[in-house]
């Protein structure tokens, strides 16, 4: 069955219609990973409209609130295919501390879950040790995000990273810094990897870091 039409009305954000084609895929006989992949490729081609400016952050988050109602829907046929569905990699985010902002977190935790990652959410006002503890009890995730909305929370940024590095986990992971305020300057003397401009930018760079 052509899967198409569960891409599309994904990008259009056709809620009811992406439903529809769902159940039409299940009662066909489609399997629950291929749905997925038809799934991902919409929130991908969202992601990339962002990036345009031909879609705004409350699109993904409607589009993200969409893919975890379809995900619902297939668990038990990603379940009767073999457990789990395919992921490619684990990150591990959070809003550091002293800082409670999660919008842009959360924009880009939908995004890396659209495109087949797990993501360990830590929630905001993070304290780096709760970074440390992570990376330490979840040895196969190879990406740590952070989300800086105020600037008086750069130096927590700096901490987190001085943390995991006194750790001696700061070899075992690449870490990533966003929000408005952040540049490349900024994520380069906060002794971070990369500076994910935007979500798209966020999940490409977890891609690289994995191979995919």
């Amino acid at each position: 069955m052509d899967l198409n039409n569960i891409t599309h009305s994904l990008i259009e954000l056709e809620e009811d219609k992406v439903y529809e084609e769902v159940d039409k895929a299940i009662e066909a006989g489609s399997s629950g990973n291929d749905i997925l992949k038809a799934c991902q490729a919409g929130m991908a081609e969202i992601g990339n409209m962002y990036k345009r400016e031909e879609a705004f952050i409350a699109d993904m988050m409607y589009a993200g609130e969409i893919l975890r109602n379809i995900m619902n829907k297939i668990k038990p046929l990603l379940e009767k295919e073999g457990g789990k569905r395919e992921v490619l990699g684990k990150v591990i985010i959070g809003t550091v501390k002293g800082d409670i902002h999660d919008l842009g977190k959360d924009v880009v935790i939908i995004a890396l879950e659209g495109n087949g990652f797990e993501v360990l959410d830590l929630g905001v006002d993070v304290e780096p040790e709760k970074f440390v503890e992570a990376i330490r009890s979840n040895k196969d995730a190879k990406v740590v995000g952070m989300s800086v909305f105020l600037t008086s929370a750069f130096i927590s940024t700096s901490k987190t990273v001085a943390a995991i590095k006194e750790a001696g986990l700061r070899n075992n992971v690449r870490i990533m810094v966003g929000g408005a305020p952040v540049t490349d300057v900024v994520a380069k003397e906060t002794g971070c990897d990369y500076f994910a401009e935007s979500a798209s930018a966020g999940v490409t760079y977890t891609k690289t870091v994995y191979g995919k």
